[in-house]
């Protein structure tokens, strides 16, 4: 399948870096930076480095507001004993984004582009039209996020949400794809370091919590496994899977970045799962310990917070929940944008001028707004509209793992980078799995 045609200025790549990273290679060079030959030899491999972004970027924005209330949650009420389901979607999270990339590096296309293309109109209307209403809600959900952390601070809501609304959009039409990047990955290291000093300032039980993430300590009760699959399905997401091929088409990488793809996906997916492993054990060592089992979101967490483990760790957690609700601010709707003009065949792109990529922006600042007023229209019940969402999101996913292993199955699609038969079964092993945790949830939803 041959790449689409690119019509965007000319920016180094990992292959171009590579060679230029050659040329320290010379003994004239070697000899003025006066480096050991052995690491003059070596630095051409510093180019993989280059490859990494869409991964770690696609696990950080997994963290959003609805993950960090999650995780609160199944702190507040389980105390340890989940923390081998996050294990769990660690592996889970890395098959499926890998998978992603790997049809990004090898088509220059994204997920909602192929599924029109290779399964017919009417099924890519059908996830087109299902994510964005999903992204709606996720992204009215984002919204909330940003509204109640600086709540906290005594900025009212209407201000926070309209002016996080400006600032996201400003820094995706006006910036490039590096620069957006860059934010991105910092946002996303604020959140690290902001649950992980958390934990930490909640003064937990280390070994028993080590004990518990290898050892699962499961309950038969229908509340035990709703956590299980609330832990699981927030990790994976039908976004999350368009938004890591379409972000890693857009950075315009290529097959021979296959390997440091992996290593991007791969520290995403530990990442990940270290900033849920904190939220929760900061939840278990304050708010289980005390006996608040019960917290409607993670506002109240981080309140319940001050009182147990002080004020820093409070103003800490609220800071992150505002800097991850920021970051799925600007990945919820960017992917949005990416599936629409995926679909109707537009200029589409970061490294793109707003003149030259009009729809593109257009439809970016477009999501954004629609979402932001909904959260200030008076009166507006956003649990409910919260709980559509996720909704939408658990209907979705199964239909869309299927589509992306379906495709990963065809060799004339990925070339080299096709897998092979063992790596095509785990793929379908855990789609499977994941898809039935995600209908069982949409189930435990709806049914009374």
């Amino acid at each position: 399948m041959a790449r689409s045609s690119d019509t965007r200025p000319a920016l180094p790549t990992p292959r171009s870096l590579a060679a230029v990273l050659r040329r320290l290679r010379l003994p004239r060079t070697r000899e003025r930076l006066r480096l050991p030959p052995l690491v003059a030899q070596r630095l051409p491999r510093l180019a993989i480095l280059a490859a990494l972004g869409p991964g770690i970027v696609s696990g950080f924005a997994d963290n959003d507001a609805g993950g960090i209330t999650t995780y609160s949650v199944v702190g507040a009420q389980y105390g340890y004993a989940l923390l081998w389901a996050i294990l769990a979607s660690l592996v889970a999270l890395f098959f499926t984004q890998e998978v992603g990339a790997r049809l990004g590096l090898a088509t220059g296309r994204g997920l909602l582009d192929l599924i029109r293309e290779h399964f017919g109109p009417r099924w890519g209307t059908f996830a087109i039209a299902t994510m964005l209403l999903a992204n709606l809600g996720d992204t009215v959900a984002e919204f909330a996020g940003i509204g109640a952390a600086l709540s906290l601070f005594g900025v009212p809501v209407a201000t926070a949400d309209a002016v996080a609304a400006v600032v996201i959009v400003l820094l995706l039409s006006r910036g490039s794809f590096r620069r957006v990047q860059f934010a991105f990955l910092g946002i996303g290291a604020g959140v690290s370091v902001a649950y992980a000093v958390s934990a930490v300032l909640a003064h937990p039980e280390w070994t028993r919590g080590a004990e518990y993430l290898v050892v699962p300590h499961a309950t038969l009760s229908t509340a035990y496994l709703l956590a299980v699959v609330g832990t699981v399905g927030t990790t994976i997401t039908p976004w999350g899977q368009a938004f890591i091929q379409s972000y890693t088409a857009d950075k315009r990488l290529r097959p021979e970045d296959l390997r440091g793809s992996r290593l991007d996906v791969a520290a995403g997916a530990i990442l990940t799962n270290l900033v849920a492993g904190f939220i929760v054990i900061a939840a278990a060592a304050t708010l289980w310990k005390h006996g608040l089992r019960t917290i409607p979101d993670a506002r109240a967490a981080a309140q319940a917070l001050g009182p147990l483990a002080g004020h820093l760790a409070e103003t800490v957690f609220a800071l992150g929940l505002l800097a991850a609700s920021f970051l799925g601010l600007g990945t919820v709707p960017l992917t949005s944008a990416y599936a629409t003009t995926e679909a109707l065949g537009l200029e589409r792109g970061l490294d793109f001028r707003v003149r030259q990529a009009p729809a593109f922006y257009g439809l970016l600042a477009f999501f954004v707004g629609v979402a932001a007023v909904f959260v200030l229209i008076p009166g507006l019940p956003l649990i409910q509209v919260m709980f559509l969402s996720q909704v939408f999101d658990g209907a979705l996913l199964p239909v869309i793992l299927v589509f992306v292993m379906l495709l990963a199955q065809r060799r004339e699609l990925l070339g080299p980078l096709a897998s092979g038969r063992v790596l095509l079964s785990i793929g379908w092993l855990i789609a499977a799995l994941v898809s039935i945790l995600s209908v069982a949830l949409v189930a435990t939803l709806i049914l009374p």
